[in-house]
């Protein structure tokens, strides 16, 4: 957990706290996306976290993407801002958060995937590959992508 986030529970405990992610729609060469596996709870997503004071947007999705693939993305752009309801969730020791995500689309990439204690699993999976048990929270932008959106959306 980020020292921000740290500090923030410490004085409003479980209330509902404003975040912003960033996360990032990785697409390989054969046209499929990099998923990610997290064991507790199990369900599959796309690389990303939390924005850290000071960070840019640009800053927060390298860092996230390298710290959970092991890769360096190279060429992104904008795929869409997601707010609403899908942004609040409730964690199981009773913090509540509700997070705006800023969802970035990556062409072009270097390195080896590589899992670790974030990512128990990582694939590249085609559109009807997806499996069932995706993180409610990302399943907007995961469906966006598998419909093919082109244009940035704001949600």
């Amino acid at each position: 957990m980020n020292d921000y986030i740290t500090t923030m529970r410490r004085l409003i405990g479980h209330e509902t706290l404003l975040t912003v992610g960033c996360g990032a729609i990785i697409e390989d060469q054969e046209g499929r996306i990099l998923l990610q596996r997290k064991e507790n709870p199990d369900i599959w997503g796309i690389p990303g976290g939390i924005m850290e004071i000071g960070e840019t947007f640009e800053e927060t999705v390298k860092r996230e993407v390298f710290e959970e693939t092991n890769l360096r993305i190279q060429q992104f752009a904008l795929f869409g801002i997601y707010s609403g309801k899908n942004g609040f969730a409730q964690y199981a020791n009773g913090d509540k958060v509700f997070s705006v995500q800023i969802i970035f689309h990556v062409s072009a990439y270097e390195g080896l995937i590589q899992t670790n204690e974030e990512a128990v699993q990582l694939e590249f999976l085609t559109k009807t590959q997806i499996p069932s048990n995706v993180n409610p929270h990302q399943a907007p932008f995961i469906l966006d992508w598998i419909q093919g959106v082109k244009t940035p959306v704001i949600r």
